[in-house]
């Protein structure tokens, strides 16, 4: 896995970018590498699962897989707290899995300068990390179907690349270094 895989996102020297979205498989890491970002730039941190409406939960707690059009309502509530904070002004990460190109077009309909963390992981790994989890509503048998949809970022896409078999404290230096560097 390459650790700098896509080309780092243009910016100010220094700055980072207004909107990041740590994103990726279930068990890739997107809750903790996120908060950690998060608190490092001084930045509101959204975790994205919190917001799946109610039959959402229920339907991936049972082992089902959500369907495109059930994911919409949940990537359009995470795109308007990503863009209430940058409208003020403030920082913003979340952690949501955007899975596919078109996931993250909609998310770039509400913040069009968003860079995306892809956590990029081996299903086996993703798998041990989520059936090692306690108290989350997403089964380690869903995550074969996150591996069928899943659409790496494309080279056209504002995105980063990074290990998520990584040390946390690492992907979150390599994550600031990269989005610094012009």
């Amino acid at each position: 896995m390459d650790e700098e895989a896509a080309q780092a996102p243009k910016g100010a020297p220094g700055s980072a970018p207004p909107a990041i979205v740590v994103m990726g498989v279930a068990g890739c890491g997107k809750s903790a590498v996120g908060a950690a970002l998060a608190a490092s730039l001084g930045a509101v941190f959204i975790e994205g699962d919190r917001l799946h409406p109610p039959e959402n939960v229920a339907r991936m707690a049972s082992g089902e897989p959500l369907t495109d059009q059930l994911r919409e309502g949940w990537l359009d509530a995470i795109g308007e707290r990503m863009a209430a904070s940058a409208g003020a002004r403030q920082g913003v990460v979340a952690a949501c899995s955007s899975l596919k190109r078109g996931y993250r077009e909609r998310l770039r309909g509400f913040c069009p300068d968003i860079v995306f963390l892809y956590l990029e992981i081996d299903p086996a790994t993703a798998s041990e990390r989520v059936a090692s989890r306690k108290g989350h509503f997403m089964p380690a048998s869903l995550v074969d179907s996150q591996f069928a949809i899943l659409e790496p970022p494309g080279t056209d896409e504002r995105a980063l690349t990074l290990d998520a078999t990584r040390p946390v404290a690492e992907l979150v230096t390599d994550a600031i270094r990269l989005m610094r560097r012009s």
